[in-house]
């Protein structure tokens, strides 16, 4: 891969650089110096900072890693920003980088983005556990919270068993994320274009118009059906508990950690758990991702050593303590390709896009 071959460029970043990694012989370079810097997804927020806590506790004498929850698209877009200590080293991403993304990262001198998937999610559903209650299909929400119908007219309905009779007679109301967020990008995806498909004329006109598909698809309502809520996942667990009539969308990490106060519905029959996640039966799953920076590695060696902690089998395996914060572990060749991948800061070829 391509790191820094100036001092001059080095020295924009910090003082000290090093090109091989913070190990060994070379952990002396890790001591102290400028935190590792990350933002990006509210999904993935949790499980960066539970590695950086765990690095920083195996080894006091780094800095304190920084990890900032600004979206998805958000964070990507400060990654992407250029090279330098003003900009992030790592972003968190509940959706692969898009290309559009990869190319506004070249246009600012970011050319050596490492890819690294942390493991699986899936898009949950979850009410109050006084609420009444329902099960879903993509179909159902895609009718509910689409802001036209399938003949293109304005979405007017206003309770679920308008929807569907068998649905509660109660208002619809989505809490939800906002368009930065890349939990947003996979709802659009995994359900609302999944329920859109189910209507013959709107799956025909992807053919036709794939820009009008998207659309119609994966524009949402704006007149309170739908709720953008924030990238703060735990204000939405708290609004459901004080609200029987909303219901909120959210990563499973932070179902399973509020089961105690949220209860999980069914997509299409099958609960989000983390066996139905694992094995792709649950439909809304996700692959997660951090992006990392290879410009940084010389300037700051303790990223080589956040990637070895987080591609761990103690920390992403099926038995590791991401499970405990809600991680699904991906199968044992991606855990293993992940390793070699951070280990050797291999650069992603957009071309896979």
């Amino acid at each position: 891969m391509r790191l820094f071959t100036g001092l001059a460029t080095c020295l924009v970043l910090l003082s000290g650089c090093s090109d091989g990694p913070a190990t060994g012989e070379n952990s002396s370079a890790v001591a102290g110096g400028e935190p590792i810097r990350i933002v990006g997804s509210s999904t993935v927020y949790p499980f960066t900072t539970a590695v950086s806590e765990n690095l920083k506790n195996m080894m006091p004498e780094i800095s304190t890693p920084i990890v900032e929850s600004t979206g998805t698209g958000g964070g990507l877009q400060l990654f992407c920003s250029g090279v330098g200590l003003q900009y992030p080293d790592i972003a968190n991403a509940s959706r692969r980088i898009k290309t559009s993304e990869v190319e506004r990262c070249r246009r600012n001198g970011v050319n050596d983005i490492i890819e690294i998937q942390v493991g699986v999610d899936g898009i949950a559903f979850a009410q109050s556990r006084d609420a009444q209650p329902m099960e879903l299909t993509a179909r159902q929400l895609y009718r509910a919270l689409a802001a036209t119908t399938p003949e293109g007219e304005e979405n007017e309905v206003e309770n679920w068993n308008e929807v569907d009779p068998g649905l509660p007679d109660r208002p619809i109301e989505v809490l939800g994320p906002p368009p930065t967020s890349g939990t947003r990008d996979a709802f659009n995806e995994l359900v609302m274009t999944v329920g859109c498909e189910t209507y013959p004329e709107l799956a025909a006109l992807e053919e036709t118009d794939e820009t009008e598909f998207e659309t119609r698809c994966t524009r949402l309502r704006e007149d309170g059906a739908f709720v953008e809520s924030g990238e703060n996942d735990n204000l939405i667990v708290q609004k459901l508990v004080s609200n029987p009539r909303a219901i909120g969308i959210f990563g499973y990490s932070y179902l399973e950690e509020n089961l105690d106060k949220v209860e999980p519905l069914q997509l299409d029959g099958v609960m989000p758990t983390y066996e139905a996640i694992a094995s792709n039966e649950y439909e809304a799953a996700r692959p997660l991702y951090i992006y990392v920076k290879g410009e940084h590695l010389p300037a700051k060696p303790a990223i080589r050593e956040f990637l070895a902690e987080y591609t761990a089998e103690r920390t992403t395996g099926p038995d590791g303590y991401l499970r405990g914060r809600g991680l699904i572990a991906m199968p044992e060749a991606r855990r293993t390709e992940n390793r070699l991948i951070a280990e050797e800061a291999r650069v992603l070829d957009a071309s896979e896009l």
